[in-house]
């Protein structure tokens, strides 16, 4: 058996919007309920995590993890501007603290995607005075219980519009957003009505810019507070290969959408990476997948080998120690995601016994969710959620994860599985 290093965190990541519900006072929801609008479904209650938290903290505990992942919705906490949620900051507090009690390293996300209405009112991360509203929120935060968190994310795949865009959606999906967009700003009487999760291609540089202001805002407010705690961002990132002897395509991808924040990240504690999928390029485009490949339904193939390949990537540009805060495959076949684990985390203890620094791996997801525009259609959760009763019934995959987690180990043998994809 290999085994990672001491103090290695195995965790699982969540997401405020996705699974609490009933999150009435963001810029997603009211997005949901627009018309038009390109989201297929309404998150409605979600998981109903508001409510059953406890249960999801006795699900990861069950997993013999150490780490729990989740974020804090800036709009239950400033649901208006100015004005703090005593309730809703009392409620997050009370997560961290029941993660402690049970053993589990509390890695809080400071903006998921989501942000209150009236900042998306206000143009979102094209305003101004964005990242200053940012900082105000994340100190906040800080004072109310930032003494006990094991780690911070400030803000979630930053990047993830632009790569998305990078796949060539249908003329008619960028309409319907632009469309979305148009309506959320006529139903508000305001001229622009910006988000995070949905972009206009001529604005991505104007909303990295922003956000990438408001990124090193937060973390001047979090490091005044608590100098000693780890901050950092999490993006998207695709492994990306080259067949062939031409990687102009593939480097120009790597430099558009990676390492801009990659390189932000220098001043960081840690490059948290998010990985889902593999990309093969030569001089004329991407490749299909192969014949014989087995894809999820992000719609390319599954590779537990992109998982090493996107973190040795990030750590060689970032030159900061890596934490794997997402990576999981979408499918209705848990068989597949049981026998998808253990090969991508030997690649990434590949990684590691090469010299990459690597804090942890958060397994996406705990919960089958609410995956922004798919709705509940996309299932990357451990666990089946119920829309009903909102039962919570572990998958086998889960234990697959638990086994690895608990023993802290991999099979030998999973080593060339995993460099061979």
């Amino acid at each position: 058996m290999r085994r990672f290093p001491d103090g290695f965190l195995f965790g699982v990541a969540t997401s405020g919007h996705q699974t609490e519900g009933g999150n009435t006072s963001s810029d997603t929801w009211f997005l949901e309920n627009v018309t038009p609008t390109v989201f297929t479904e309404r998150s409605g209650r979600a998981c109903d995590s508001w409510e059953r938290w406890r249960e999801d903290l006795d699900l990861v505990q069950a997993m013999g993890l150490d780490a729990f992942r989740f974020s804090l919705e800036w709009a239950r906490i400033e649901p208006r501007e100015g004005e703090f949620s005593a309730e809703a900051l009392t409620h997050y507090a009370a997560v961290v603290d029941d993660c402690l009690r049970r053993g589990l390293a509390p890695v809080v996300t400071l903006n998921h995607l989501t942000s209150p209405h009236w900042f998306a009112k206000r143009a979102g991360w094209l305003n101004p005075a964005a990242p200053g509203l940012f900082a105000r929120y994340c100190d906040r935060v800080m004072e109310h219980f930032g003494d006990r968190i094991a780690a911070a994310v400030t803000l979630n795949e930053p990047n993830l519009p632009q790569l998305l865009a990078w796949a060539g959606p249908p003329a008619a999906v960028l309409q319907l957003e632009r469309a979305t967009l148009q309506a959320a700003a006529v139903a508000c009487s305001v001229p622009r009505y910006r988000v995070s999760n949905i972009m206009l291609p001529e604005e991505f540089d104007a909303m990295r810019d922003g956000m990438t202001a408001g990124h090193l805002a937060a973390r001047e407010a979090i490091k005044a507070r608590r100098s000693d705690l780890p901050v950092g961002l999490s993006i998207a990132i695709v492994d990306d290969r080259v067949a062939g002897d031409d990687p102009a395509l593939r480097d120009r991808k790597r430099a558009e959408l990676y390492d801009h924040w990659l390189r932000v990240a220098r001043d960081d504690d840690f490059i948290g990476i998010q990985n889902y999928e593999s990309a093969v390029y030569d001089g004329d485009g991407l490749l299909p997948p192969p014949p014989e490949a087995t894809l999820h339904q992000l719609g390319s193939a599954i590779d537990p080998a992109a998982l090493g390949g996107a973190v040795r990537y990030a750590h060689q540009v970032s030159r900061v120690p890596v934490f794997v805060t997402e990576h999981g495959i979408g499918t209705d076949d848990d068989t597949l995601r049981a026998g998808f684990i253990e090969p991508s985390l030997a690649g990434l203890l590949d990684a590691i016994e090469d010299g990459v620094p690597v804090l942890g791996y958060c397994h996406w997801t705990l919960l089958d969710n609410f995956e922004w525009t798919a709705g509940y259609t996309f299932h990357f959760g451990l666990h089946t959620v119920d829309r009903a009763t909102f039962a919570r019934t572990p998958k086998p995959s889960a234990a697959s994860y638990a086994a690895i987690a608990t023993s802290r180990t991999v099979p030998v043998s999973a080593r060339s599985a995993a460099r061979t994809g």
